[in-house]
């Protein structure tokens, strides 16, 4: 997944300190986040975006799209900081075929 298409940012590392810097002006760690991700449907790619929440405390609605090929995938997640989600999010991004959102 290319994070930066689209994106004003020069690196990955800009995307992220960035990120890091909006979560933490807009949000009262720690809270329930919600993350949203889009992946083929595929129960391999759901049980690797499970594993990277293995140890905290979520929960999860999965809907697939109208022709089954795809799967929105909302998990909120009980984080301590701004930190906690930037890693979330590119533990996620490593998995092939993964939108962020």
């Amino acid at each position: 997944m290319d994070i930066l298409q689209g994106n004003q940012h020069a690196s990955p590392e800009d995307f992220y300190n960035s990120l890091r810097e909006k979560l933490e002006d807009h949000h009262d760690f720690p809270e329930d986040y919600l993350f949203k991700f889009i992946i083929p449907t595929d129960e391999a790619k759901l049980t690797e975006i499970y594993k990277v929440f293995d140890g905290i405390k979520f929960t999860l609605g999965n809907r697939e799209s109208k022709n089954g090929k795809y799967t929105a995938c909302n998990i909120n997640a009980f984080v301590l900081d701004a930190n906690q989600v930037v890693n979330i999010y590119q533990e996620v991004a490593k998995i092939e075929g993964v939108i962020l959102l």
